[in-house]
């Protein structure tokens, strides 16, 4: 599949600190990588190389073939982001700002295609400065998206998202069929939208994988439990539903209150920092 993303050996250097130690992934076209790590981890310092915003020390990056430090406007009219927060245009009208802003790229959603898209509808009339605070991420969104980006950046993209906004917002990411980087505290949402999964601590690649990949690897096995002549059983085993098929093909109906607790991207994740922590 063709690069979109593609970063090798990134290095920052902020006076005698180094934040970023040869940092080297890649993202392909059409897949969704998140970046995780904890605070500190690099992860805004990665995102602002990529997005231009900041110089790396050493190494090499391309984003849509080209050096984000040297993208021109028809470069940046292909890449969206969307950042943590902002408070600029207080004083526009919802799809007044969204339309104005569709007017500088050659094939923009059609507003009212986006407004609905990111459940903004019942907010077209309303000024930006009004609207609640999950409205407002959900308008952040719709700006890093009005130009039908060929690569999207999101920096916690849901903060703020009742549970049902950020449902809505995950369908919405998962049809949007282009290349996204995310970054996010939130384990589920990455594990529920990320292809692959890419971890950062002290500034360098603890691990890179699919979250079922990494789960397995770092934290082994699944677990399995039920009840069988009113005995309660458990059983780790690296793969569940094979364990599983086999035991209903033994015993049949007789399988009872069958619990399956698959290796998760949170215990991956937990086992990962605790160990690059130790080897500090």
């Amino acid at each position: 599949m063709t690069t979109v993303i593609d970063v090798d050996g990134l290095r920052m250097r902020y006076g005698a600190t180094d934040v970023l130690h040869d940092v080297t992934f890649q993202a392909s076209d059409g897949e969704v990588l998140a970046l995780l790590g904890p605070n500190g981890a690099g992860k805004t310092t990665t995102i602002e190389v990529l997005e231009g915003f900041r110089r790396p020390s050493a190494g090499r990056v391309a984003v849509l073939d080209t050096d984000p430090a040297h993208g021109d406007d028809r470069w940046r009219a292909r890449v969206g982001i969307v950042l943590q927060s902002w408070r600029d245009h207080g004083r526009w009208r919802v799809g007044e700002l969204l339309a104005h802003l569709a007017g500088y790229y050659p094939r923009p959603w059609e507003v009212g295609a986006l407004l609905a898209a990111v459940g903004l509808t019942a907010a077209a009339g309303q000024k930006v400065r009004t609207l609640s605070g999950g409205q407002r991420r959900r308008l952040d969104v719709a700006i890093g998206i009005v130009g039908r980006p060929s690569v999207l950046f999101l920096d916690e993209p849901t903060a703020g998202f009742d549970p049902v906004a950020r449902h809505e917002f995950h369908a919405l990411v998962q049809g949007l069929a282009t290349t996204v980087l995310l970054t996010t505290h939130d384990l589920d949402e990455a594990e529920r939208l990320a292809d692959r999964i890419v971890i950062l601590d002290g500034g360098r690649i603890v691990a890179d994988g699919t979250p079922a990949a990494l789960a397995h690897r770092i934290v082994g096995a699944d677990t399995v439990s039920w009840t069988l002549d009113g005995a309660r059983f458990t059983e780790s085993t690296v793969d569940s539903t094979a364990f599983v098929r086999d035991l209903f093909a033994t015993h049949g109906a007789a399988v009872a209150e069958l619990e399956v607790h698959r290796a998760s991207l949170e215990q991956t994740y937990l086992a990962l920092v605790q160990r690059a922590e130790a080897t500090r």
